[in-house]
């Protein structure tokens, strides 16, 4: 049993890790996802969005999907509409990130643009 303790402890020991040190300058830091602030857009059909938003920056169909981008000077948000049933197709599905490409928080964003103005 004495020699059984020591080798279950360096088993588990090998299983822990150890950081790598603090993010390089680039790296780029995952964002939860989480729908808390989306209520406004998820469930919506294209219509409404306009509403929301304004005109979509970009338009783009795949079979029966489709995908409406809203921007501004802060964010770029892509809403993603697919069909359920026979109802219009609805958004199921939000990404959102910075002007320059790097990540922001979609609700953030969802934010933004309900404050900008004239649509496209």
């Amino acid at each position: 049993m004495k020699i059984l303790a020591p080798a279950v402890l360096l088993l588990v020991s090998a299983c822990a890790t150890v950081p790598s040190g603090t993010a390089e300058r680039g790296d780029r830091v995952p964002i939860p996802f989480t729908g808390a602030g989306l209520e406004r857009v998820i469930g919506q059909d294209a219509a409404a969005l306009t509403r929301l938003f304004g005109t979509p920056n970009a338009d783009v169909r795949e079979g029966t999907a489709r995908k409406l981008q809203f921007q501004s000077r802060i964010c770029v948000l892509d809403t993603y509409l697919y069909l359920k049933g026979s109802a219009e197709p609805r958004v199921t599905y939000v990404d959102a990130r910075q002007a320059d490409g790097s990540a922001i928080d979609r609700a953030s964003c969802v934010a933004a643009l309900t404050r900008r103005e004239g649509g496209k």
